[in-house]
């Protein structure tokens, strides 16, 4: 398995961090992978993968690359940087972009676990690589990176509650389950691989959310180190849970719906996407929710998130019985 081996301080320092090119190399490989985890990515894909498809089959040698850097256990590094703090997708796909065209070789050698193909013996795969991470962000990701960012978000506050009530080590098992574990004694499993184990204490740790249900590991040694893993928000995972009849009764359809959804937290913006009530609706239901003290609201970047609160968590846990 890959262990990091991570001290105190480097805990304690540990953040969220969202990156915009993160989120197009997620896409990118949903859109290499060709199949969708739940309904949301079907949606998506099938507006989406016949133009991506028509463009690597336009571009042979950049289909290739995309191939050969995703390889079977291992991703060419160069094709993920590490994310840093207020980076926008053109500032990052810039450090694509400016890879040292061996380098780019070598890391791709190192995914494919054997020989270069002839074809990819060449100096501008960094290149290439940026104009297509261009091209998913442009056509696919730009679009709805509003909706995203708050998916993103709220994520990110749902992990920060669940590591002040469960500590580090119950938020890092739930990342990605079955390959992020906290083992103690300083190890952290990022993943499943068999690779030597890596020292990063006092080095940057970022955990960094994605939509697509998929994730990786990624660093510049020795200074920074990122796990990347699929957000839990309730627009990236598809279909809504149903709303108990009781609960409907008591409080009214849409309002419980509402309540409902709020396992976890959400704006209110997102509140309308996934229920289809118009904003002045979903508006006041909160604040009657609010003033019940069965929902809470909380800041996250530009973002008011809700959530429910433990009375709210019991209203709905009884009426689901």
């Amino acid at each position: 398995m890959g262990l990091w081996y991570v001290n105190a301080d480097t805990l304690a320092g540990s953040r969220f961090r969202i990156s915009p090119l993160a989120e197009v190399f997620a896409s990118l490989q949903l859109l290499h992978r060709g199949t969708a985890s739940h309904p949301g990515e079907r949606a998506w894909l099938t507006a989406h993968l016949p133009a991506y498809q028509r463009k690597l089959a336009a571009d042979p040698v950049t289909a290739l690359l995309v191939r050969c850097g995703l390889g079977p256990e291992w991703i060419a590094d160069f094709l993920t940087p590490t994310p840093r703090r207020g980076e926008s997708f053109e500032e990052a796909v810039a450090r694509v972009r400016t890879t040292p065209p061996a380098e780019a070789r070598g890391h791709v050698t190192v995914a494919l676990r054997g020989p270069l193909p002839a074809r990819l013996d060449r100096d501008d795969l960094p290149e290439r690589a940026a104009e297509l991470f261009t091209w998913v962000w442009t056509r696919t990701v730009e679009p709805s990176w509003d909706r995203r960012r708050r998916i993103l978000e709220a994520d990110v506050v749902a992990r920060s509650a669940q590591w002040s009530r469960g500590g580090w080590a119950a938020a890092v098992d739930a990342l990605r389950p079955g390959r992020t574990r906290w083992l103690g004694g300083n190890r952290l499993q990022v993943n499943l691989h068999e690779y030597p184990p890596r020292e990063i204490s006092g080095a940057e740790l970022v955990f960094v959310p994605v939509t697509p249900q998929t994730g990786w590991v990624s660093w510049e040694e020795p200074d920074r180190y990122a796990v990347v893993y699929p957000c839990a928000g309730v627009l990236a995972q598809g279909p809504r849970e149903a709303v108990p009849a009781s609960l409907g009764a008591l409080l009214g359809p849409a309002r419980a719906g509402v309540l409902v959804l709020l396992d976890s937290p959400m704006s209110t913006s997102q509140l309308v996407a996934v229920t289809g009530q118009g904003l002045g609706s979903v508006g006041r239901h909160l604040r009657v929710l609010l003033e019940a003290r069965l929902v809470e609201r909380r800041r996250a970047g530009r973002s008011v998130l809700y959530s429910r609160t433990a009375a709210g968590e019991v209203l709905v846990t009884a009426q689901r019985g």
